[in-house]
């Protein structure tokens, strides 16, 4: 009996110290940083010869490479003016200093290509450079507002405009790893079942296939159907409220190289057992081809019918109606949509413990920027300059499928690129498609991809604009983050003369992300 209060007492101090122990471990677990991210808006109004004005709304998704210093990928699209389809897209960097905890100043720096709506002695080859200068104010709730100075010229056309511009961010964190090969997760596998667990949030991705009847002939051409291919990203607010990102391409009809990207938002309805009826809108630059969207803005209105097919994918069944707020574009667009449902970690700007990663997984993406020459396949090419090699500039997204470890790995990919060079301004193209890599010991790789999509205009003769290409790569691995990789293939119009040998050019980044169910 007397031994007991030193028992008790030795009991406590065990429990003290597994406590601390706990604790320390706890506290010495890896972390891994978080991204801050940003999405950045402008709305600017181009000078063009002759007292013509353009105005143009850009939009961007940046990066924190540094502290100071933002990388990301950028469009322009004409919404106000006579040139609706003049849309470029491209490469962005942007350095920041922070005078006051509220505000901040910025020079920025876009390369890309582009042009389109008539505007080939406008855009010449379709090279853009601008350059910004701005200062923000930091909102006390979230966002930040700003105003600022931009130059943007085209090299090998006529436009070299300067002009105020205003602009608006929403800044969030993610949780990207740069790096081909995921963390150790074997902590996280150890922890129990909601140590540390991180909120999700749930997101979509979409394959979409449209079909719009036009109200009436459109442009110079009596053709009244347009099929547009591309790609949709939706994020939830909470249960019902969603927002959406998409752009699309024309592949079949007579206007090769129009183009839209839309942006918006909508309110689902659950109905039954993986059944939802969702109701959406949205807007954004659009035109090129023969499709008269006069300044360029358009909107998307409707109605769709998603049901799930599997624990992660839907099919949906959209109707709708679209519209320009200028000019006579009116249609009905019926849309079928293959959906990826996906689940990311909700952060902040503090470190995650790899132990609140239990339950996710590591998914291995890679950001390729692009560099395209297209050299004559055949006679008939393109509709003039048939002796010019077209540059084209832009950015390529893959997706493994097989682990990392594994010497041989599948992934999925897609890619934008618009022409810069080759008098071939106004060309874009949207591909998506599948690809093989292949380890050749060392650092050391090879691939091979197939991809089909929409491209058109800048003079090149794709028809209705359904294309296809094959490439073959050769890549070596400078670091865990970065390679370099060259390509050889072939591209060709599945129902116009177009025909093109390819060769590229790709600096490659690897990164890890994390994604849940």
């Amino acid at each position: 009996m007397m031994q007991s209060p030193f028992l008790l007492a030795g009991a406590f101090c065990a429990v003290g110290c597994m406590s601390a122990w706990a604790q320390s471990t706890r506290e010495m677990e890896p972390a891994l940083p978080t991204t801050p991210v940003s999405w950045s808006l402008t709305q600017e109004t181009w000078r063009l010869p002759a007292g013509e004005t353009m105005g143009m709304t850009g939009g961007r998704l940046w990066w924190g490479a540094t502290e100071d210093l933002k990388l990301g990928v950028a469009s322009y699209g004409a919404t106000r003016g006579q040139r609706g389809g003049f849309i470029t897209l491209g490469v962005a960097g942007e350095l920041q200093h922070r005078w006051s905890p509220e505000w901040s100043s910025t020079a920025g720096l876009f390369v890309g290509a582009g042009g389109g709506r008539d505007g080939q002695p406008l855009a010449g080859g379709g090279l853009m450079l601008r350059t910004d200068v701005g200062l923000g104010y930091d909102l006390p709730r979230g966002g930040r507002v700003g105003a600022g100075v931009s130059h943007v010229r085209f090299p090998d056309g006529t436009i070299s405009s300067t002009q105020p511009y205003l602009r608006y961010d929403y800044s969030f964190h993610s949780l990207w790893v740069g790096r081909r090969t995921p963390p150790d997760l074997s902590r996280a596998a150890a922890e129990p079942v909601g140590a540390g667990s991180l909120a999700l949030g749930t997101q979509e991705f979409a394959l979409v296939a449209r079909d719009v009847r036009v109200a009436v002939p459109v442009g110079a051409s009596a053709d009244t159907r347009l099929q547009l291919l591309g790609v949709e990203w939706t994020a939830d607010l909470d249960k019902h409220w969603f927002v959406k990102l998409g752009a699309d391409g024309a592949m079949g009809g007579q206007s090769s190289g129009y183009m839209q990207i839309l942006a918006g938002g909508g309110y689902r309805f659950p109905l039954w057992q993986g059944g939802t009826l969702k109701l959406h809108a949205a807007a954004g630059p659009a035109g090129g081809g023969a499709v008269d969207t006069r300044g360029g803005l358009i909107w998307d209105a409707g109605v769709a019918l998603q049901q799930r097919v599997s624990r992660n994918d839907s099919l949906e069944l959209a109707w709708g109606k679209v519209g320009g707020l200028s000019g006579p574009f009116k249609g009905d667009a019926l849309g079928l949509k293959w959906v990826h449902h996906f689940a990311t970690p909700q952060v902040g700007p503090e470190p995650v413990g790899v132990s609140a990663l239990r339950g996710l997984d590591a998914h291995h993406l890679r950001i390729r920027l692009a560099q395209q020459t297209y050299v004559q396949g055949a006679p008939g090419w393109r509709n003039s300059y048939a002796d010019l090699n077209v540059d084209n500039l832009g950015v390529q997204l893959d997706y493994f499928l097989s682990p990392h470890d594994q010497p041989t790995q599948w992934f999925v990919t897609g890619q934008g690129l618009a022409a810069y060079k080759g008098q071939a301004g106004a060309y874009m193209t949207g591909l998506v498609g599948a690809g093989i890599q292949r380890s050749l010991g060392g650092a050391w790789f090879a691939e091979a991809e197939a991809l089909v999509g929409a491209a058109g205009g800048g003079g090149l003769a794709t028809g209705g604009g359904l294309v296809g290409q094959l490439n073959l790569g050769l890549g070596y691995r400078f670091s865990k983050r970065l390679s370099i990789m060259g390509t050889a293939g072939a591209m060709a119009a599945f129902r116009g003369d177009f025909r093109a040998k390819v060769r590229g050019l790709g600096l490659v980044y690897d990164l890890t992300t994390f994604a849940g169910s």
